[in-house]
């Protein structure tokens, strides 16, 4: 499956917070992409880099790319295509899936290689 990703321009940081809190509201500024994803042992916010106060539990230096979609939950394959070129050249991924398409998160430090490692593989990469 040969796929179409966008790289989005800003940088990302995946956030740790209390299960039991509330969404802060620095967690939803900005339209390209945020995930919130509540455990019993965790709230997880993925949110642009900027808006995280630096006394925030986060891992920071990430880049998204967007796989281009809409794709039907009958699809298969969308997520292995990219994850095991990805796996193989030792570049790890966080994955997230929403109702039409997925998102891959890049440390920044690796994107330039998974970049590479992916069009090697016969996807299109938008910049």
């Amino acid at each position: 499956m040969k796929l179409t990703l966008s790289i989005l321009p800003q940088k990302y940081a995946v956030c740790r917070l209390d299960p039991n809190g509330h969404i802060p509201h620095w967690a939803l500024i900005g339209d390209d992409f945020v995930s919130l994803t509540r455990t019993r042992s965790e709230l997880s916010i993925v949110c642009l880099q900027e808006n995280v106060p630096p006394e925030t539990k986060a891992e920071r230096g990430w880049r998204c790319a967007k796989v281009e979609g809409p794709f039907d939950f009958s699809v298969a394959g969308v997520h292995v295509s990219l994850a095991i070129p990805l796996a193989d050249a030792n570049i790890s991924i966080l994955a997230f899936a929403t109702y039409e398409t997925d998102h891959l998160l890049i440390q920044e430090k690796d994107l330039e290689r998974a970049i590479r490692v992916l069009e090697q593989s016969g996807h299109r990469i938008r910049r």
